[in-house]
């Protein structure tokens, strides 16, 4: 059970993000003319033959500006599609110059039939001189053959048959664990999560350590893309300690996801613990002092951290604390399988400045640097583009509740400028959210005032307790009156 994990190299989810970035608008065109190469290069290097049709056919390719109206799930007179949700948007993706080359996927095609009748030759040779063991081991060079070339169908039915004959528990982790792979991947959510509660199943039934580690990244990246902001923190600040899935993202993508889940989900004293003194978010995205305390172990913290007050939002301090350079992660990765790769260098300032904005009560500064995270990370990363209009809505609205909640009364203009906004934007902000009852509060704009209405727990309470009560003492009577019957009197 605690041999390095298997079958993780297959697919590069890092493949993935270029082609996102190649149909993002908002991807600057340096990033998106340095994913072309990049999945050129794949393409090449790994003798991709179906994922090169599934991007460039001239009537299949998602990428092809001429595949114009056909959706990528749906099936084309001659040949079905590989089903995926690769794009940043499901519409018809704006044109990019992605040429079908015939005589190149012919020459792949090619290649590719050679390398299977290797894997052939190999299993067949297996299966009349050798063991069971080694007759698995070529079946696996076929799994990963087909994660590797981006035939999504095939890699999972050669996955899931590999399984059916595999004994050992942790091989058998190894491939529900490539599955989930396949499925981000390609976007396939359902597939992800069938796969998770297998691999779930089979670590409770003995995985090892490590293993355990790796789901726990595992879910954590799938409930965010699923907008489970609040069951996915707790899995992903837990992981950054014990991090070793780089065949999943960098580390540098984990505390991005690990900050922004946090920020969002966790109570203040829970944020305060795990996202504003956490030492492993600290190393990144504290001051200088805080950076290397936080490295050398010199601070730490848990349950017993204190909360402060809340201050008060008239008077706004500078988020001095904030990360102001550009950060690389390569020296924080280590741990068996697939090793931490260079990472280029990430700029978390404006990360670290909604962190501390957000705690610190700063909410001029925390809108700014919402604006600046939406433009940094949200629409630059293919799990958090399609969440980012909501993920910005409700860090607003966790902001409106921090400043509300101290306060009886609290004039709209006074609001408005702590916020940095005009009343109307305020005023009509506010209002969706009263109106979906998610902050109880009115606004007056005749007296230029927001008052909120926070319920009192005791009436509330006691209210609850009373309506229960009558509702019991009702059944109760009708209880009593059917025993008092007697079987004459029954109708």
């Amino acid at each position: 059970m605690g041999s390095d994990p298997q079958y993780i190299k297959y697919p590069d989810l890092t493949l993935a993000q270029h082609v996102f970035n190649l149909s993002n608008p908002s991807c600057p065109q340096t990033v998106r003319q340095t994913s072309l190469k990049k999945v050129q290069d794949a393409i090449s290097e790994n003798k991709m033959a179906p994922f090169y049709r599934h991007l460039a056919h001239p009537v299949e390719g998602i990428l092809n500006h001429s595949g114009e109206g056909v959706p990528q799930h749906q099936a084309s007179s001659t040949k079905s599609l590989i089903a995926s949700n690769m794009l940043a948007s499901r519409k018809s993706p704006q044109k990019i110059d992605f040429p079908w080359d015939e005589s190149l996927y012919q020459s792949l095609v090619e290649d590719n039939k050679k390398e299977l009748d290797t894997f052939q030759k190999e299993e067949d040779e297996a299966e009349e001189a050798a063991g069971d063991t080694e007759v698995l081991a070529a079946r696996g060079k076929r799994a990963e053959f087909w994660a590797r070339v981006g035939d999504k169908d095939k890699a999972i039915e050669s996955h899931e048959a590999l399984l059916e004959k595999t004994t050992f528990l942790g091989t058998k982790i190894d491939l529900v664990l490539a599955m989930i792979r396949i499925g981000l991947f390609f976007g396939d959510t359902l597939s992800v999560r069938k796969n998770i509660e297998r691999a779930n199943t089979l670590i409770e039934s003995g995985g090892d350590w490590d293993r355990r580690n790796r789901l726990k990244a595992y879910k954590g990246l799938h409930l965010l893309t699923i907008r489970s902001y609040s069951v996915a923190a707790p899995l992903l600040l837990d992981s950054l300690s014990t991090f070793t899935s780089y065949e999943l993202c960098s580390y540098s993508a984990l505390v991005i996801y690990s900050v922004l889940a946090g920020s969002l989900s966790l109570k203040r004293v829970d944020f305060k613990a795990k996202v504003v003194d956490a030492p492993e978010i600290k190393a990144i995205l504290g001051s200088g002092e805080d950076r290397i305390a936080a490295l050398t172990g010199e601070v730490s913290s848990g349950p017993g951290a204190k909360d402060e007050e809340m201050k008060d939002a008239s008077t706004p301090k500078a988020t001095s604390g904030a990360a102001t350079t550009a950060v690389n992660l390569t020296t924080l990765g280590g741990g068996p399988g697939i090793q931490a790769e260079a990472e280029t260098p990430v700029d978390f300032s404006p990360l670290a400045n909604l962190v501390s904005s957000l705690y610190n009560g700063n909410y001029r500064t925390f809108f700014v640097a919402l604006a600046a995270v939406e433009d940094n990370f949200l629409t630059q990363d293919r799990y958090l583009y399609e969440h980012r209009a909501w993920f910005v809505r409700e860090m607003r609205l966790r902001a409106y509740q921090q400043l509300l909640q101290s306060y009886r009364v609290v004039g709209l203009n006074s609001m408005a400028s702590d916020f940095g906004v005009t009343v109307d934007f305020l005023d009509r902000d506010l209002a969706k959210f009263i109106a979906s009852n998610r902050i109880a509060c009115t606004i007056d704009r005749v007296n230029g005032i927001i008052e909120t209405n926070r319920p009192d727990d005791k009436n509330k309470q006691y209210a609850d307790v009373v309506k229960h009560g009558d509702a019991l003492i009702t059944k109760l009577q009708k209880y009593g009156q059917a025993v008092r019957l007697r079987g004459s009197e029954r109708s």
